[in-house]
């Protein structure tokens, strides 16, 4: 089956670079970092080459690296073990309302533990203005979490702006933002943001699932989530997942040289798509954007459900939201004000670097078909 895939928002296939990197990991060096044999001692030196790695990806010292399992680990760490950081400052917390589920749940338990959250609404571009965030801001206020790329709709806040209000305004707030669909994806580095916390994830970026990080600016310290042993420098207990963490360095190596380049070659199919759906189908919306790699778009008094299924049969792979949903209407949607017709009908399409003309191609040719054929259903 000729499979065109253009979910990669949701997941990515794992590169052949990143494949044998785990698979050298597991049947090679699998020995236990901690140990202190040779097995152990060489297992710890892939560890750190590989964190080495990753960090210079990020732009960032390997000891501001920690690992997780996954995206969402992360945001829970940095939402939960920020504020409890600088409880003794304060009690107040902003975000948004079109967060990614693993932040708008940590802030749901932040709530439970006394914080006050404050949860900004994007605008119809799908990012959070940056004088929102600024109205916002109070003395106590010890917490700002904004994603980088929303995950649904590609929409990029201004989070190096937001760093320069906190300065501005003297505030002491910590700044996490939620990197994940970033990541390799658009350029960026903690110091250009002027983040203290960023979350990543390797299977956003054709490393396999299972396996995270966590950048923690210099000098501050979190709580760990996870305590027993003395992995991670003592900040998260838990035999490190070597072959993993290989395969998410080896997929960083491969990126970094090409990541502008991508970026670009990824906005240019964006546009050419957005240009031949909108020749095609008039009533096409496209909702949201800035990111080069997502795509949001909605054939209103269509069900996504249903465009979904006709492009599955031709073997085109879409998603209508995030796939930690499981199908559920998309709140990001929602928080942009939009008409239920227009939600109704939406599609996210993940490019990557893989993502090639033909598979753009087939998608186009099942939304034009889909709206000849399904309009009168």
């Amino acid at each position: 089956m000729n499979m065109h895939y253009l979910d990669n928002s949701a997941t990515t296939r794992v590169c052949p670079e990143a494949a044998q990197a785990a698979l050298w990991a597991m049947t090679e060096l699998f020995g236990n970092p901690s140990s202190t044999h040779t097995a152990g001692r060489e297992a710890k030196k892939l560890l750190d080459a590989s964190r080495a790695s990753v960090a210079r990806a990020l732009g960032c010292a390997p000891g501001e690296l920690i690992f997780t399992s996954c995206g969402s680990e992360s945001d829970n760490w940095a939402l939960l073990g920020g504020a409890e950081a600088m409880k003794r400052k304060g009690c107040h917390v902003i975000s948004s309302v079109a967060e990614h589920d693993a932040v708008r749940r940590s802030l749901d338990l932040l709530e439970e533990r006394g914080f006050e959250v404050t949860r900004l609404r994007p605008d119809r571009s799908g990012a959070v203005p940056v004088d929102a965030v600024k109205a916002a801001l109070r003395e106590d206020t010890v917490l700002v979490s904004l994603m980088l790329v929303n995950n649904e709709t590609g929409a990029v806040n201004d989070i190096a702006a937001v760093a320069a209000a906190l300065r501005e305004t003297g505030s002491a707030a910590l700044l996490h933002t939620d990197a994940v669909q970033a990541f390799m994806k658009i350029p960026f580095s903690p110091k250009s943001l002027g983040a203290d916390l960023i979350s990543l994830s390797g299977h956003k970026i054709h490393a396999p699932k299972g396996i995270g990080a966590l950048y923690v600016r210099k000098g501050l310290r979190l709580k760990p989530m996870i305590v027993g042993g003395g992995q991670e420098e003592g900040r998260r207990a838990g035999t490190e997942a070597t072959a993993q963490i290989a395969a998410f360095a080896a997929a960083c190596d491969v990126a970094l040289p090409d990541l502008e380049q991508n970026a670009e070659r990824m906005a240019a199919q964006r546009e050419a798509v957005i240009e031949r759906l909108r020749a095609d189908i008039p009533e096409l919306e496209v909702l949201g954007g800035g990111a080069p790699h997502i795509l949001s778009v909605s054939l209103p008094g269509y069900r996504s459900e249903v465009l979904m299924n006709f492009l599955e049969a031709r073997s085109v792979y879409v998603s209508r939201s995030s796939a930690c949903k499981k199908g559920a209407r998309s709140h990001v949607l929602e928080a942009m004000g939009l008409d239920s017709r227009i939600i109704d009908g939406a599609l996210r399409i993940g490019l990557c670097r893989y993502t090639t003309d033909e598979d753009l191609d087939a998608l186009c040719l099942g939304l034009r078909d889909a709206h000849a054929q399904l309009r009168h259903r």
